[in-house]
Formats: C-alpha cells, structure tokens, sequence
C-alpha cells in the first residue's frame, strides 16, 4: 500500500492551544483513497520546521505528502518557502486548481501561496493546501484526483 502523510503547519496547534482541525480531514480523505496514512503531524509555523518535516516523511518512504496551513500572506507564513527547499520540480497546475477552486468559494483564498510538486529522484508528490477545513475538504478531492497518476509516472509508468 502507498504510504501517505499529513503535516499541519501551525503555531498555535504546535503549542497545544488549538485542536488540529484541517489534518484529520486530510488524513480521512487518503486513507478513503486507499493510502496508509498515519495521523497528521504538526509542526510550528516557519520555513525550517517545514523543510524538517517534509524531509523526514520523504526519507521515511512516503510517497505523498499533503501539508495544510501557513500558506498565506503572514509573516509566519512560510510553507511555501520551506516546500520549495525540497521539491524538485513544481506541478503549478495542481496549486493553480486549488486556488482556482478555492476563490470561486472564497475571494480570500487567492492570497494562498501554497505550491505543489515532486521530490527527485524519491518519487514523492507534495501539495500544500491552505489550513482551513473549508480549503482542506475541498481541495483534497483536486490532490486525489491525480495523486495515482503523479506516482504512477515518477515510478515510471508509461502516460
């Protein structure tokens, strides 16, 4: 079974002053699409905790990694800055879809940075979506959507 993991991005979660809402939608929505997937990890707000976190699961063998928060405007924002210190290659349709999908709900979610694309040569798929249950429930349906074939194709399989 392909493994999956799920890292939320918050301070306040971090610190035990929020419960993680976001993670737990995200971590449902893969193990329903057939991946492992353990809980969400969280981790504080901040490029390097997020390059930290990303890295581990990549060199754990996660094959898909979806983050939720710290991709907007703030200046503890810093998801995007830390998933582009691991990705190889950008997918920007994937990060066009969300933000597509998400401002036809919100105006607000054009403001998300958040970035997707893959690690070489670990053939692993990483998407940030915003930290809202809103951005999470519907975004990961547009993660899923080509999930498979992302994987398929960094493990060489054929278009």
């Amino acid at each position: 079974m392909t493994r999956a993991a799920v890292i939320t991005v918050s301070d306040r979660s971090a610190a035990g002053a929020r419960e993680d809402a976001s993670g737990p939608i995200a971590v449902a929505a893969v193990r329903d699409a057939g991946f492992d997937c353990a809980d969400a990890v969280v981790v504080p707000d901040g490029a390097d905790s997020v390059e930290r976190a990303l890295t581990a699961e990549i060199v754990a063998g996660v094959k898909l990694i979806v983050t939720t928060g710290g991709t907007g405007v703030a200046p503890r924002d810093q998801t995007p800055e830390g998933t582009a210190r691991v990705l190889t290659r950008e997918i920007p349709g994937i990060a066009e879809e969300l933000r597509r999908l998400g401002a036809a709900e919100k105006p607000a979610a054009m403001l998300t940075r958040g970035l997707a694309g893959v690690v070489d040569p670990h053939g692993v798929l990483v998407v940030n979506l915003p930290g809202s249950t809103a951005a999470v429930a519907s975004g990961m349906p547009v993660v899923l959507s080509v999930a498979r074939h992302v994987l398929d194709q960094l493990g060489g399989g054929d278009h």
